[in-house]
């Protein structure tokens, strides 16, 4: 999680709170919440899913699934772009094959990708040689962010060729990058021999039931399915403001990163079936700005505390959408999401009170 970028990819691939900690959620409800995104701040349509651990689920809406409709809002079976909560279904996938035995999180990423990282220009200190598959999914590799120094205007360039020629941070150290993730995604593709895309299918989506989550093709700007409109400013349009962005995001090119899209509905089997005693061993302590205060980071997951105790959680924003899922220690589980990105500190702030009024609401 890092601040959005400026009127355009609003972080991109991240979601990061910009506040201390998590609200009380104990006397607002959650549909008082989610009206509070779509009314106070503008959003067209929210959701939140939640799945008690006893298996009983709840679904709360708010506004509309098309502006000048009236349409309510889609269900938990409407897709949308997951964006950074691609990263936790990667990581899975990546551990699942170290479980394998096929991948050693502790080797360095040159073992896998010989010869590909290496840094140039600022970014010269940079050296697969150095950085371990482990710093990758805990993103203390110290490889830089390549979302920010994109101009996204003009054609998309080589994202890892791009990031290679910033300049680092401290390895060892926390430090949000999606540099890590497109990475992560080709130790999958050289270890396994297919491309990571088909083998996520077939490691994690397949296994844990996550039917309608697909990765888009390259020619896909569009979502499959039943989905609720997705609206803000095209990255590569930014002159024309605020749009309907539902067919015009590819985000094929994103991939490991950011590529997937899913639903809440199997978001909650994600979570339900990931293997989050080895995705939060070994954690690191997050001290970016912006996150919550005492948050540790592990493999692809986060954990924090909410009004109710740990959660572990993950989100994402993209152009037209913000996301945040997770689960408590009991099992019960909470997705919710707004079909515009939450691009201002207090629309953060509200989507992170949903989250966690839907998640600690008993």
């Amino acid at each position: 999680m890092s601040k959005l970028l400026p009127a355009l990819v609003a972080g991109s691939l991240i979601l990061a709170p910009a506040v201390p900690a998590f609200a009380d959620a104990s006397a607002p409800s959650v549909k008082s919440r989610l009206d509070v995104l779509t009314t106070r701040d503008g959003m067209p349509g929210a959701l939140s899913h939640v799945r008690a651990s006893d298996g009983r689920t709840v679904t709360v809406k708010s506004g509309t699934a098309e502006r000048g409709t009236g349409r309510p809002m889609i269900g938990p079976r409407g897709r949308l772009r997951i964006a950074s909560m691609t990263k936790p279904i990667m990581a899975a996938t990546v551990l699942r094959l170290a479980e394998r035995g096929e991948i050693d999180l502790d080797a360095p990423v040159e073992r896998y990708l010989p010869g590909v990282v290496r840094g140039t220009g600022d970014g010269a200190a940079i050296d697969g040689r150095d950085i371990t598959v482990r710093m990758l999914l805990r993103h203390t590799s110290g490889l830089p962010e390549f979302v920010h120094a994109v101009d996204w205007t003009k054609p998309l360039p080589d994202y890892l060729r791009m990031a290679l020629s910033l300049k680092p941070t401290q390895r060892g150290t926390f430090a949000y990058s999606s540099t890590n993730y497109l990475l992560a995604g080709m130790v999958v593709s050289a270890v396994t021999g297919k491309d990571f895309r088909q083998a996520s299918r077939d490691l994690v989506l397949k296994p844990y039931g996550m039917h309608d989550t697909y990765w888009p093709a390259r020619a896909d700007h569009g979502l499959r399915g039943p989905h609720a409109h997705a609206y803000g400013v095209h990255p590569g349009r930014p002159q024309g403001g605020v749009v309907d962005l539902t067919d015009q995001l590819p985000t094929y090119e994103f991939g490991a990163s950011g590529g997937l899209v899913s639903t809440p509905q199997d978001l909650d089997r994600f979570w339900r079936s990931a293997p989050l005693g080895a995705m939060t061993g070994r954690t690191v302590p997050v001290e970016q700005p912006g996150w919550p205060a005492g948050t540790t980071y592990g493999h692809g997951v986060a954990r924090t505390r909410t009004s109710c105790g740990h959660a572990f959680f993950h989100g994402g924003d993209l152009p037209g959408t913000s996301v945040i899922s997770g689960r408590d220690r009991a099992g019960r589980t909470a997705t919710v999401y707004v079909t515009s990105v939450a691009g201002t500190d207090r629309q953060l702030r509200h989507l992170l009170d949903a989250f966690d009024a839907a998640l600690c609401s008993r």
